[in-house]
């Protein structure tokens, strides 16, 4: 257990759970609540409320919001996630893409993140639903630059194509955790190399691609190194990292707190790796700083910079 606390390239880069430290101490403001309430009360998810997430007010004010689609119930249980479970969800709703397109224009978002659930219950796991969403919002404000945050469809990279297809210019998927923890904390069907093939289908595909992992779920350096080097090898263009917070008591229990200094210490590992854009910090989730990110990458695959690291926090 000491060495479970010991120092990475000179600095404490991950510290015991005791309590909650002082930078996770934020509470999201009541800007522009009113307006969540109303999408809401219309149909319409957006993670950003949903997760009571802090960063909402800061990517709101930039036009930047995700969105959930294909429903509230997710087919599969995931250790570290608290969205509700059912193995037969209610069937995908017609007038979603339409209400989200809307949402989309009344907030006039400049940089949009489309998420959903799993959804195993459909034979394409949902991805027509998902490339109808893309392609609505796409229609309904044109200039919009959208991000599709894809569950695994199965490892089908025609699904993985079919989201893509429909018009979005960057395809993300999360690793979640680490490939020696991925059978402890995602759900039996969901596969460390599974997610591998989804982003290099991605890759291949010619848009920017995108991962996320959350730290503190028990992982050690050596975890890290070596999904820093899959990433790259997988073609990734941007990874995101930020702390595990455990939603309820019914999920895995956040085994430590990294420091504001660890996530620069590993962002510059991951650069070094070959990771062309890392956004890192104890409060960074998958979308947080998701138009830099994707404006970092564009400047990378045109030659115009090596690459950027973003480390909030």
């Amino acid at each position: 257990m000491e060495r479970a606390w010991s120092t990475f390239r000179g600095v404490v880069w991950r510290v015991p759970p005791a309590a909650k430290p002082p930078w996770l101490r934020v509470r999201p403001t009541g800007r522009r609540m009113a307006l969540v309430a109303s999408l809401a009360r219309g149909g319409v998810v957006t993670v950003c409320s949903e997760s009571l997430c802090p960063n909402l007010p800061r990517c709101w004010g930039r036009g930047e919001a995700t969105f959930m689609v294909l429903g509230r119930f997710c087919t599969r249980r995931c250790r570290f996630c608290a969205v509700e479970h059912s193995p037969r969800p209610p069937p995908p709703d017609p007038g979603e893409p339409e209400r989200v397109a809307r949402a989309v224009e009344l907030l006039r978002l400049r940089y949009v993140v489309l998420t959903s659930v799993d959804r195993d219950d459909l034979p394409d796991g949902g991805a027509s639903h998902f490339a109808e969403v893309v392609r609505a919002v796409k229609r309904r404000v044109p200039g919009v630059t959208v991000e599709a945050l894809v569950p695994d469809f199965g490892g089908r990279c025609d699904l993985v194509r079919a989201v893509i297809d429909a018009g979005a210019e960057v395809l993300s998927h999360n690793l979640e955790t680490v490939e020696r923890l991925t059978p402890l904390v995602r759900d039996e069907r969901a596969s460390y190399s599974r997610s591998l093939s989804v982003l290099r289908c991605a890759a291949a595909s010619g848009v920017v691609v995108k991962t996320g992992v959350m730290l503190g779920l028990g992982e050690d350096v050596d975890d890290l190194l070596k999904l820093f080097r899959d990433v790259a090898a997988a073609g990734v263009h941007v990874l995101t990292m930020g702390q595990y917070l455990r939603p309820t008591p019914a999920q895995a229990p956040v085994a430590f707190y990294v420091t504001p200094e660890g996530f620069r210490v590993l962002a510059e590992e991951a650069r070094a790796a070959g990771v062309p854009v890392v956004v890192a910090g104890p409060l960074v989730r998958s979308s947080f700083a998701a138009s830099a990110a994707y404006r970092a990458a564009v400047d990378y695959l045109e030659g115009r910079s090596a690459g950027a690291t973003i480390v909030v926090g």
